[in-house]
């Protein structure tokens, strides 16, 4: 009886490790592919860098199938893109470019990220090129130096180019001649893998395809992917926020303006604060973008022009000067061939305009308080009116203001007569007879 109910319970233990066995390899088949997609449509600078790198850490630890990023950039900033193409190129998962939507463009540093990514796409109506290299925040470069910075970028690209399988001549074109071409001719020259009108599409043409990781060899399944889409964090579009040539404009502007204020005009303390933060938020957002520190200058010089100009009597040339100095400041504040990393002209303009008419207003204040006749103390008593209390010569009383004086006057003056202060001489007052016009 004992070895049946043996031999029932092994039979059972088996057939239920099978049942187990059967569910789990069910259940991994019916598992769907993953994919993690971002939004980069904006200049590349160091917060986009750190953005890209960390979406790409992060799907790989949530154990995402690839990252998906969907690019229109005009370029940006050398630094920011080689460490873009640093975590493609090292990347544990798949990470496919796809220049997208229509009329998208993957211009200057988003050339190089498209290619180094493991699959790149782009839609049609995109295009991709103009990868020259330009000098940025550093002056003129001789023609030596232009030739090495050259040189270099375009080894660099080629490296890149070579170890994905894309065209290495088309790279070196659009580097040294700024050559730029459609999605169809990229596909034709082998400088993208594939052209999709959506996410969909793009995901049907890549299933199959091998890629290689860090690790080895992968083939894509795409097959049912679940498309998770992943939006920057408020940190993320703070920082990217900053790093836009036009917020970190006016930052600056607001920040010396509020402390101009503050000074101008000692224990407001708001606009001193405002200001404070201000500044401090457009020094963070100059470093990750191509500054010309003589722009600096110049603006913090038209600053002092403008506080200058109410210590000192120059019948408006300091603020003119003050004027000049800003318009100068705000032209070469960020010099960059690239309209995404220089001030528009849009913004520019109007705070220039505000700007100044700002600082004029304030000087004008403060001028006017400065001419202003004295309503306080014993000189706040010149040109007052008041009434003789006793008769007055060398000595005598006067009301004046709700208050008595000692009074003198160089001529004599009755008791009762009106009478307006004309002097102050310590604690006595010089006064002189008002003497109504006679009537007609």
């Amino acid at each position: 009886m004992s070895r049946n109910k043996f031999k029932f319970l092994t039979i059972l233990l088996v057939i239920t490790l099978l049942f187990v066995m059967g569910s789990s390899q069910s259940s991994a088949e019916d598992r769907k592919p993953v994919f993690d997609v971002i939004t980069i449509n904006f200049a590349i600078t160091p917060p986009v860098a750190k953005y890209i790198v960390h979406a790409i850490d992060q799907s790989s630890n949530e154990g995402s199938d690839g990252l998906i990023i969907l690019l229109d950039t005009p370029g940006g900033l050398d630094l920011a893109m080689r460490d873009i193409a640093k975590g493609l190129l090292n990347s544990p998962i798949p990470v496919i470019v796809f220049v997208y939507p229509s009329g998208a463009r993957a211009a200057s540093a988003g050339v190089i990220i498209t290619m180094a990514a493991h699959v790149a796409a782009m839609a049609p109506g995109t295009n991709i090129g103009a990868a020259h290299p330009v000098a940025l925040g550093v002056g003129k470069m001789d023609e030596t130096m232009i030739k090495k910075v050259e040189n270099d970028f375009v080894a660099y690209a080629k490296s890149i180019a070579k170890k994905r399988g894309r065209d290495v001549k088309w790279v070196e074109q659009a580097i040294r001649k700024s050559e730029s071409i459609t999605a169809e001719e990229a596909l034709k020259q082998d400088v993208i893998d594939l052209v999709a009108v959506d996410i969909n599409q793009l995901l049907e043409k890549i299933d199959g395809k091998e890629v290689t990781l860090t690790s080895g060899k992968v083939v894509l399944k795409t097959k049912g992917a679940v498309i998770n889409q992943k939006k920057m964090g408020l940190r993320g579009k703070i920082l990217t926020a900053l790093s836009n040539p036009n917020i970190a404009y006016l930052l600056l502007m607001i920040g010396l303006a509020g402390l101009y204020f503050e000074f101008a005009h000692p224990g407001v303390i708001l606009p001193g604060v405002i200001g404070g933060i201000a500044l401090i938020l457009s020094f963070y957002a100059m470093q990750t973008l191509p500054v010309n520190y003589a722009g600096i200058l110049l603006i913090i010089f038209g600053i002092i022009l403008f506080i200058a100009e109410i210590k000192i009597v120059s019948h408006g040339m300091l603020t003119v000067a003050g004027v000049i100095s800003l318009i100068l400041g705000s032209v070469m504040l960020f010099e960059s061939p690239s309209p995404a990393l220089r001030v528009s002209l849009n913004v520019m303009i109007p705070t220039v305009v505000i700007t100044s008419l700002f600082f004029a207003g304030v000087i004008t204040l403060a001028m006017k308080a400065q001419m202003r006749k004295p309503v306080t103390g014993l000189e706040g008593m010149m040109g007052e009116e008041g009434d003789a209390i006793t008769e007055i010569y060398k000595d005598g009383k006067v009301f004046v203001r709700g208050e008595y004086w000692n009074a003198f006057s160089r001529k004599l003056v009755g008791k009762g007569k009106r009478v307006k202060v004309i002097g102050v001489k310590g604690l006595n007052v010089e006064i002189e007879e008002v003497r109504k016009e006679k009537e007609e």
